[in-house]
């Protein structure tokens, strides 16, 4: 008779599960150098996107995890000592350096495919401007798109239509030829890779099978149990074949076990994870009373299924959503306290006014603003609002819903 597969309990899973990925004590540290870089590489990455309503998500995802953090300090580590990069995870994010060997398989496996996608959602011509555009890079310096391609029509066809000089950037950013070597006014500006990347990240070369093995371990400990499919879509840069394979052959060796994890209000689920998982789980506090408002892209809400499966929280963006049919606002924050997601808040930062604006606060169902839990949600946004460098906070009338 087969042994009994190892569980765990939905407590237990959130508790592991938050631990893994900085949520799950009181946070401390300066939030900058060595701090936030150690903070990054537990992590794995940092999402990137532009949407600015209190702060960018990567410094929001930061600031939950360093409340002294400020978008200077991640800086630092990015243009001055180049200890992070930019590229790809399954969407724009911020990677540490010591990964860049295994980012050259997305980098040959993204060459064919965006070339072939791209001939069909670009203009034409962008092959051709590949020479011309890395020989003004490299006789001239860094540039960005604004800075190429100055005999191209620009068009105001939307986002996605780039003159034929902004297509070769990014398809020789996204194939690594090139790298971001900081944003101006969040716009990239790419040099040649080999002045971007420091020498000791950007020389070894590793076999698929390496960074196969590296990408389903790596992702494993930061998720603490998975299935393949969700080591495979951690780093997004091996396929879900790729990931079972792995699997199975970890499991094979007695590098990873079966666990049953208890799921809210559904079936459980069933994951792969370290042997040690259960002592593990069992031997992880609960996370302090803090509450804290996080990033609609915080890697422990990224995937919205496994979020729900875990916390019962039903999350989607409603930024291109009609303002009439939306159920909550253009952009809201998830709200954690311990183990918990009990609510989302629509606020807004005004830059030059100095102040921010709290429109409105959901509680979860049976969710009930106490008086001290009242306390908490206050102080967390004040949190906010001195990372969004406003001095004064508004709320609207009725915010509490």
């Amino acid at each position: 008779m087969p042994p009994a597969r190892a569980h765990l309990s939905n407590a237990e899973a959130r508790r592991l599960f938050l631990a893994c990925h900085g949520l799950g004590d009181t946070p401390s540290g300066p939030g900058k150098g060595a701090d936030l870089q150690a903070v990054i590489e537990a992590l794995g990455f940092v999402q990137v996107d532009s949407i600015n309503t209190v702060a960018r998500a990567h410094h929001m995802i930061l600031h939950a995890r360093r409340p002294s953090y400020r978008a200077r300090h991640l800086t630092h580590l990015l243009e001055r000592d180049r200890s992070l990069f930019e590229h790809w995870t399954h969407d724009a994010s911020i990677i540490p350096a010591q990964f860049f060997p295994h980012w050259r398989l997305r980098f040959a496996r993204d060459a064919d495919r965006l070339r072939a996608r791209w001939k069909n959602w670009r203009r034409d011509g962008f092959e051709q401007k590949f020479k011309t555009v890395l020989q003004q890079i490299s006789d001239h310096g860094p540039v960005s798109s604004a800075e190429v391609g100055a005999d191209e029509p620009r068009s105001s066809g939307g986002w996605w239509d780039w003159h034929p000089s902004k297509t070769a950037l990014e398809y020789l950013w996204r194939t690594g030829a090139l790298s971001v070597t900081r944003r101006d006014a969040f716009r990239k500006v790419y040099d040649l890779t080999e002045r971007v990347i420091l020498p000791e990240h950007h020389s070894p070369r590793l076999s698929v099978e390496d960074t196969i093995d590296w990408a389903c371990s790596e992702a494993l400990d930061r998720l603490g149990f998975a299935t393949s499919g969700e080591l495979a879509a951690f780093w997004d840069l091996i396929t879900p074949a790729e990931a079972k394979k792995w699997c199975d052959e970890a499991l094979r060796k007695g590098d990873i076990i079966e666990v049953e994890v208890d799921c809210h209000g559904s079936k459980p689920r069933q994951c792969f994870a370290r042997p040690d998982v259960l002592d593990a789980a069992r031997n992880t506090p609960a996370p302090p009373g803090r509450v804290r408002i996080l990033s609609p892209f915080d890697p422990a809400l990224r995937d919205r299924k496994r979020a729900e499966r875990l916390f019962g929280f039903h999350y989607r963006i409603e930024i291109f959503v009609p303002e009439a049919k939306r159920r909550y606002g253009y952009y809201v924050f998830p709200v954690l306290e311990r183990d918990r997601l009990i609510g989302r808040i629509d606020m807004k930062a005004s830059g030059g006014e100095g102040c921010m604006t709290v429109r409105a606060f959901w509680p979860e169902q049976g969710v009930r603003l106490g008086k001290e839990r009242l306390a908490r949600l206050h102080t967390a946004i004040e949190r906010s609002a001195r990372l969004a460098g406003a001095t004064r906070i508004d709320y609207a009338e009725g915010w509490r819903r």
